[in-house]
């Protein structure tokens, strides 16, 4: 399908039309992300520009670094969209929350619903130190609660890159994969690039995600891909439909 380019092709230029993306960090203030309505501004503009057209936006929920709540970003979300909205409509902007897995979250799930990315999908995420200590049990419960989990960006797990059954075990305790957009090419360096690209090859990945915070992301979208894999890179992307 690729053949013929004679050399690898710029990210921007791999996206599919009518793109959903469904991890970001895009509302104004309240993570890592966006610092202003002008920041906002700019990352939806720039995804317009880049084809998009679904974004759901995907704030940090972190206990005692980003103590969001589904009340507050869903607050966030009205007020964005009360700022900017033409740009939100055209973008169909929506938020859920990308949780981050610990003794916390588990509480959290069983006290309340959680903001979901579509019906029972949970975009989950770990520390980038190690795994939780408790992790498939917690997967297992959550699961248990009527979620299905969808683990952001497996690749920039370091301390899963020499341990590949890691990634099998993971998927056998039923998560779903979202790769990075940026991983593919080597925004976070060489081996999250290598592992991405291994784990396009072995059918790992379900789904992709911007993952975007700020302009630094936005430009490297003109870099050409790293990974040998665009075929299974473009038809991840293609399965984000099924959160349109």
């Amino acid at each position: 399908m690729l053949s013929f380019f004679k050399s690898k092709p710029l990210l921007k230029e791999l996206i599919p039309q009518g793109y959903t993306d469904i991890h970001s960090h895009i509302l104004y203030g309240i993570d890592d992300g966006a610092k202003t309505i002008d920041d906002t501004l700019f990352l939806l503009n720039s995804c317009k520009e880049f084809g998009f057209s679904n974004m759901i936006t995907t704030p940090h929920t972190c206990s005692g670094i980003w103590d969001n709540t589904k009340e507050g970003i869903t607050e966030k979300l009205a007020a964005v969209k009360t700022q900017l909205p033409d740009l939100t409509g055209e973008l169909n902007l929506r938020a859920a929350s990308e949780y981050m897995i610990d003794d916390t979250f588990l509480k959290l799930f069983v006290r309340e619903p959680l903001l979901t990315l579509k019906d029972n999908y949970v975009l989950v995420e770990m520390s980038y130190i190690n795994p939780p200590i408790q992790l498939f049990d917690i997967l297992f419960e959550l699961q248990v609660a009527g979620y299905k989990p969808v683990l952001a960006h497996p690749e920039r797990y370091n301390f899963y890159h020499n341990n590949f059954d890691a990634y099998k075990k993971l998927k056998k305790a039923g998560c779903y994969f979202q790769a990075n957009l940026l991983s593919t090419v080597g925004y976070y360096g060489e081996p999250v690039a290598k592992t991405v690209d291994k784990l396009f090859k072995n059918d790992m990945i379900d789904f992709t995600g911007s993952d975007i915070h700020h302009k630094n992301h936005i430009d490297s979208f003109s870099r050409k891909i790293k990974i040998s894999e665009a075929e299974s890179l473009i038809a991840a992307m293609k399965r984000n439909s099924f959160f349109q």
